[in-house]
């Protein structure tokens, strides 16, 4: 069981109950796009990213993404606000008839063991590997994963083949690699897929 101090915000009640197995740290759960309309939500989660800080885990479809942005601007700089994510899974959960419109495995879908890696290279208490070589918005442009054509899809590749979110931005995606994957990691993986 992980013990973080930061507060997770995740969509629904069903990735609440998942992340309960492998975590004992205060969850608010915004309904989805109910956080749009309901101020208190929106405003519990501000009160935590002043007191304790929050962990943004969203499912990683497009709503997912819509969610994440949506708390990351209305907490501003008030506030702490890290972001975990999970892969791109395709698939459906064993509770639901079929798969939702993306056809996306959700928070809920995920391993109790692969949410446990995801929520340690978020929190205040894991200490990440040393990296050495930090990854450059320049070494982006360099292995053509920004400034052409086909930089966008190369990333969702990249993305994918380290079990990312396809809809990472350029600059999320250069983040995650340098808190939580590593330049080696990072170079091993583009070699692959350019293969």
């Amino acid at each position: 069981m992980l013990h973080i101090k930061e507060t997770i915000v995740v969509e629904g009640k069903f990735d609440r109950e998942q992340l309960k197995k492998v975590t004992d740290a205060p969850i608010i759960c915004t309904g989805g796009f109910s956080l749009y309309t309901g101020k208190n939500i929106i405003n519990s989660i501000r009160t935590m990213a002043k007191k304790t800080g929050v962990i943004v885990l969203t499912d990683s479809d497009s709503a997912g993404f819509r969610i994440r942005n949506y708390i990351k601007q209305c907490v501003g700089s008030c506030g702490t606000v890290k972001h975990a994510y999970i892969p791109t899974v395709e698939g459906k959960e064993r509770r639901k008839e079929r798969s939702g419109k993306e056809g996306l495995l959700g928070v809920e879908g995920m391993s109790e063991e692969l949410l446990t890696e995801i929520l340690k290279t978020v929190t205040e208490e894991y200490i990440p590997k040393e990296q050495g070589i930090k990854i450059t918005k320049t070494m982006f442009y360099e292995d053509g994963l920004s400034g052409s054509e086909e930089s966008a899809e190369k990333r969702r590749k990249l993305a994918k083949s380290l079990g990312l979110p396809i809809r990472l931005s350029a600059n999320a995606l250069l983040e995650v690699l340098n808190a939580a994957i590593g330049y080696e990691d990072y170079k091993g993986a583009l070699e692959k897929i350019e293969k």
